[in-house]
């Protein structure tokens, strides 16, 4: 059975309770199952390594340039139909309800923060779900980011896939894994999930934890002790407390006439504190930092935004492609059923690394247009501009012809003028 939803108006909490009735099932309380649990981070206050992932501004400065350039990846439906003579007609978008499902796919989210939603929970869990809900006819008509605590693994009598989700607020729910689309990383010792970064990154993030804490406790304690008085002869609590409020009321205070200049007798030594001694050096704090860029497989020019094109070619090529395709495969095969597919319906994500280009390649473009490799609008994109009519067919210079009819193309002169050979008649 699947779920159903509709819009009533109802709050989230009312439409998750929805959900909940809609989709219950019972399967054998004997069946093997495999739990994952997620990272959600809750709560506000000072950030103590505990596991909360996205807490940490380096972890956080990590992902971001990554989850922003997945979420302007754009989501087309494409379906491709091939005729018997071997032509393939192309349509973009041919179904009005799969292309508001991937511009909207709820009420509370575009397509674009969805994605971002999506691949936030990719890259600090490995794994990233979300619930496709279907209209009264079983058309997909919603898909809803799944805020969950843990998933279990579980299969039923027929052994058909069920997800177990814990949610937030205490409740659970079951669906099949038909229903959910289920994005994956690091994807090695188990068959359903991807593996959980926290394990590899917790001796990281403890050193980093410390080294942050042993600042701050630093800074802290540099302004309550600055001096230390030693005094070679014993004395009592009292004239101790005395003697050094004595030195700070002559030496310390702004108010006084010292010059900038402390005397003590030989009974004592005056020592001043330099906390910063103790303070990891800037090469330390550098390396741990390098450490979990390198996990996240990213560098310092990503997180700063002063990468160069080819920079940002390599990094797109290693970090957002690859998803990318994920995304492709597993919205196709989720939203459309295997029929559907075997009529060339797909899901394509649409992502350029040109859109980074620098203005120079962006220009050298313009020979790619009139030889119709682009269309006009294709390279307007490129540039932000919005696109005009007509711009959507190919071009093709008349100077050349096809590699099986070179013949077909008309020769220009010196002069740039035709010479004939392209006239009609």
């Amino acid at each position: 059975m699947s779920a159903i939803w509709k819009n009533t108006g109802q709050s989230f909490e009312d439409v998750e309770m929805g959900i909940l009735s809609n989709i219950k099932r019972m399967f054998n309380k004997n069946t093997e199952s495999v739990v994952i649990k997620m990272i959600q981070d809750t709560g506000n206050g000072f950030y103590e390594w505990n596991g909360k992932l996205y807490h940490s501004d380096i972890v956080r400065a990590c992902i971001k340039p990554k989850t922003k350039a997945i979420g302007k990846i754009v989501a087309k439906h494409i379906c491709t139909t091939v005729s018997k003579d071997g032509t393939r007609d192309i349509k973009v978008n041919p179904r009005t309800n799969i292309r508001f499902l991937l511009e909207e796919p709820n009420e509370y989210m575009t397509g674009q923060v969805f994605q971002e939603k999506m691949a936030n929970q990719l890259q600090l869990n490995g794994n990233a779900f979300a619930l496709i809900l279907y209209d009264s006819v079983g058309n997909p008509a919603g898909l809803y980011p799944i805020p969950c605590t843990s998933v279990e693994a579980k299969y039923d009598h027929s052994g058909n896939l069920i997800y177990k989700f814990y949610l937030q607020n205490g409740k659970y729910l079951e669906v099949s894994h038909k229903e959910v689309i289920h994005l994956r990383d690091d994807f090695f010792f188990n068959d359903v999930f991807g593996e959980n970064p926290q394990e590899a990154l917790v001796g990281l993030m403890n050193t980093i934890c410390t080294i942050d804490q042993g600042i701050v406790k630093t800074i802290k304690n540099s302004s309550i002790v600055r001096w230390l008085l030693k005094f070679s002869q014993a004395l009592r609590d009292e004239d101790l407390k005395q003697r050094a409020q004595d030195f700070a009321d002559n030496y310390l205070s702004i108010s006084n006439n010292s010059m900038g200049v402390a005397a003590v007798n030989s009974n004592a030594e005056a020592e001043q504190i330099k906390p910063y001694d103790f303070v990891p050096n800037a090469a330390q704090i550098d390396r741990q930092t390098e450490r979990v860029y390198a996990f996240f497989n990213t560098n310092a020019k990503i997180v700063h935004s002063s990468y160069t094109e080819n920079e940002w070619v390599s990094y797109y090529e290693t970090n957002i492609s690859p998803v990318a395709i994920q995304m492709s495969g597993e919205y196709t095969r989720k939203l459309f059923t295997r029929k559907e597919r075997a009529f060339g319906n797909v899901i394509v994500f649409e992502a350029s690394p040109l859109t980074f280009a620098s203005i120079t390649t962006k220009l050298n473009l313009v020979q790619l247009v009139d030889r119709g490799v682009m269309t006009p609008n294709e390279m307007r994109s490129y540039f932000n501009l919005a696109p005009i009519d007509g711009g959507d067919v190919a071009l093709l210079r008349k100077d050349t012809g096809t590699l099986a009819n070179p013949d077909d193309g008309g020769d220009v002169d010196e002069d740039n003028t035709d010479n004939g050979n392209n006239n009609p008649e």
